[in-house]
């Protein structure tokens, strides 16, 4: 097992035993998160729904066919990416994630950061994206505004960036917003290839 392999493993294990919010109590499973943990690329959710609460992996509804598709069309797939959420657990009825949920959560995101090391980290939605423009010092609007934009960003001391996505849930209620997720998708296809 290696470093990373053991680090992820310890924090699992701190998750899924935490109970810093109301959130806990009224979860099925925790959903650390899942894929390549030396990948170059990770993507960011704002919360389980119901289908990832009752199988502790991220994306696994309609939105997550989406996703699967999105990566599908540049050559990608689950296997190839990591991929996590701003809270570890659903919040009931599906609702927006609160302020106090996200400070107590997030450490658990920036462990994870810390340990896989992306180079390029792809926020999806207004949570995720609200978030990462904070803590990597972005001005933020609204994610209509910053879909698809490249911006130059430094992860753990190194050279990253920054592509703010539509989250696929968008996509699942307004299908007119595909295809200007595909081209963002290529974007980070762009930028894999100068990394790879």
């Amino acid at each position: 097992m290696t470093t990373k392999e053991k680090e992820l493993k310890q924090l699992t294990t701190t998750i899924s035993q935490c109970s810093k919010c109301t959130l806990s109590t009224s979860r099925n499973n925790v959903v650390v998160g899942s894929g390549k943990i030396t990948s170059q690329l990770f993507f960011i959710g704002e919360a389980p729904g119901a289908q990832e609460d009752k199988h502790g992996i991220p994306f696994v509804g309609r939105a997550g066919k989406l996703f699967d598709t999105l990566l599908n069309s540049i050559d990608l797939n689950r296997t190839d990416v990591y991929v996590a959420n701003i809270l570890k657990c659903r919040p009931p009825k599906n609702r927006n994630p609160k302020s106090n949920e996200i400070q107590q959560c997030t450490p658990y995101l920036e462990q994870q950061l810390k340990i896989i090391q992306p180079t390029i980290i792809s926020p999806m939605g207004n949570f995720a994206t609200k978030y990462c423009c904070k803590k990597f010092s972005k001005e933020f609007h609204n994610i209509s505004s910053l879909h698809g934009q490249n911006l130059p960003i430094s992860i753990n001391s190194k050279p990253g960036y920054l592509i703010p996505l539509y989250h696929p849930a968008a996509a699942v209620y307004n299908p007119n917003l595909v295809d200007a997720m595909k081209k963002d998708y290529i974007l980070i296809k762009k930028l894999l290839i100068n990394f790879e």
